[in-house]
């Protein structure tokens, strides 16, 4: 008889494929980086969601959360834009090919600050994408300042407390209409991954901003981002189950007390357990307020800010064909003669 234990069987995601079909290189981050933990729950959810890694675009600019995606989605396509341009980059990329699954990801300085242009001109035209902030309050590249989201009083491990006041980018989206706005922590790996999951499955643009504590220049009790502070100081505003449109609903677990079902575009179900019973997530105003609230009492609340699927996304807006513009072919792109002088005649009127 042999004493060879027998192989273990590789576990297959709804499409047949391997979570290893998922992966990326190596991390170069610190280890414990917030950032990390996110490549890890981008992984999972594009894994458990069933897409297929070829129709994922993955987008980043510049900064360490914009190194991430070498980290996840090997065999997905890529392009690592410009600081702050990885919004009109993939508005391009988007209108040119619409059906792929476009998953962005920045930081606070890449996004706050010479990025803040086209992240809400993004917005504002409701581009059809997942854009995620990896939010540490410091540019970890340029060892460590101050970025415009961290909070006032915020102290790292070196310096003077932060003297600015924040610029709050969940308030932003949602004060430009953002339908999918959400906010959570690197550290809440089972919240995270069920925002995530939703986020792929939502029409529009939807952001996810997560706190994600810098373990080399702010992970200390002085600092509000650091990983102990932010354990200590959140509010969770409700309890979250992910429920795949190909899922029984009996088969997922379903959370004790009274919960709600936002219906996703895809089928998909995003399940919110109640634990704060005075939260609208469907109205802008609540949204705002529970933020400033949470501003004022230097605490975090996180979870879905924010759901509206009554909005037309760009490429409705532009009134673009069901194909792809990149599959098109050359009769459907350019016109007949007859047309062109048609058309060139109304100018002539």
């Amino acid at each position: 008889m042999s004493d060879e234990k027998p192989a273990r069987a590789v576990k297959l995601n709804v499409i047949q494929l391997p979570k290893t079909d998922y992966t990326g290189g190596p991390s170069s981050l610190c280890p414990g980086c917030g950032h990390d933990q996110i490549s890890s729950v981008v992984i999972q959810s594009c894994w458990e969601n069933g897409i297929e890694p070829h129709r994922i675009a993955k987008m980043s600019g510049i900064g360490c959360s914009s190194k991430t995606p070498a980290y996840f989605l090997g065999k997905s396509h890529g392009f690592n834009t410009v600081h702050g341009r990885m919004p009109s980059v993939t508005t391009g990329a988007n209108m040119i090919n619409k059906n792929l699954v476009y998953l962005g990801v920045s930081g606070d300085g890449d996004s706050a600050s010479i990025g803040i242009g086209q992240f809400i001109h993004a917005i504002r035209r409701n581009l059809n994408m997942v854009y995620i902030i990896e939010n540490n309050g410091v540019y970890g590249l340029t060892k460590g300042q101050y970025s415009a989201t961290v909070e006032k009083g915020s102290k790292k491990r070196k310096g003077t407390p932060n003297e600015q006041p924040p610029i709050d980018l969940c308030k932003l989206a949602i004060n430009l209409g953002c339908g999918f706005v959400a906010r959570s922590f690197s550290g809440a790996k089972k919240q995270l991954t069920s925002l995530m999951k939703a986020a792929l499955s939502h029409k529009g643009m939807a952001i996810i901003d997560v706190i994600s504590p810098c373990v080399t220049f702010a992970n200390n009790d002085e600092s509000y981002r650091s990983y102990g502070y932010v354990k200590d100081n959140e509010e969770e505003l409700h309890g979250l189950d992910y429920i795949h449109h190909f899922e029984p609903i009996a088969e997922v677990d379903i959370p004790e007390g009274e919960f709600e079902d936002v219906k996703l575009f895809d089928g998909s179900t995003l399940r919110l357990e109640t634990i704060d019973e005075s939260y609208d997530y469907t109205n802008p105003t609540a949204a705002l307020a529970a933020l400033h609230d949470a501003e004022m009492e230097k605490r975090h609340i996180t979870g879905l800010l924010h759901h509206n699927t009554d909005l037309l996304t760009a490429d409705e807006n532009q009134g673009l064909v069901d194909m792809a513009l990149s599959d098109l072919p050359n009769e459907m792109m350019r016109p007949s003669k007859e047309r062109y002088s048609a058309m060139m005649a109304k100018f002539r009127m």
